[in-house]
């Protein structure tokens, strides 16, 4: 299997600082714009199917892809980014101020601590694979686009790649980007990370 990553497109969060999570923010008109050249971008590649996350910034950029091809996007949970619980719509400073101790703790390990009522990165991990995992015997031989949020895309590519969970960040994932992976039976093989060539 083919499969292409791409990150939702720009939200004003974003350019806030706030940390987004799971909270239902929009894309922004330089959001849209990212969408439509990633789209256009891949108009000429052969989808056989379009997953994303439930959450609208992923969601809209998907649908501006799926514009250019005969497909439903189907929608999943699982592809949604890490909860951060309380601290949503918080700033890092905000965060750290809020709970200094265990924001300290959390920093250090993700993989293990969760924000107050978030979740761990381990849990983002568990599910992003679970969905990676029914992708992967569905779609055999295929070329799949997920579209999904920073974090979520971080932590797969970790699992896949064999990298420690909590180094997942050393992964750079910007704004409506593109990265593909070859899908084997028993390996992955990374061809292209974090690319936005397609910007104008």
């Amino acid at each position: 299997m083919r499969l292409l990553l791409a990150r939702h497109g720009q939200t004003d969060w974003n350019i806030a600082g706030r940390y987004q999570g799971q909270s239902d923010t929009p894309l922004n008109q330089t959001g849209q714009e990212q969408a439509k050249q990633l789209a256009k971008r891949l108009s000429k590649e052969t989808l056989h199917a379009i997953y994303a996350s439930d959450l609208a910034r992923a969601k809209d950029t998907a649908q501006a892809i799926a514009n250019f091809h005969q497909l439903e996007i189907q929608t999943d949970p699982r592809w949604r980014e890490l909860s951060f619980g309380e601290w949503e719509g918080m700033t890092y400073k905000q965060m750290s101020a809020h709970s200094p101790a265990l924001f300290e703790e959390w920093m250090r390990d993700p993989a293990h601590i969760s924000t107050p009522n978030g979740e761990t990165l381990q849990q983002l991990a568990q599910r992003v694979r679970a969905a990676f995992d029914e992708i992967k015997n569905k779609h055999e031989d295929q070329t799949v686009l997920v579209v999904s949020h920073s974090g979520a895309l971080q932590a797969l590519l970790a699992a896949l790649l064999g990298v420690e969970l909590n180094r997942y960040w050393q992964f750079k994932v910007a704004q409506a980007s593109l990265s593909e992976l070859n899908v084997y039976a028993d390996s992955v093989i990374l061809n292209l990370l974090n690319d936005v060539n397609h910007f104008i």
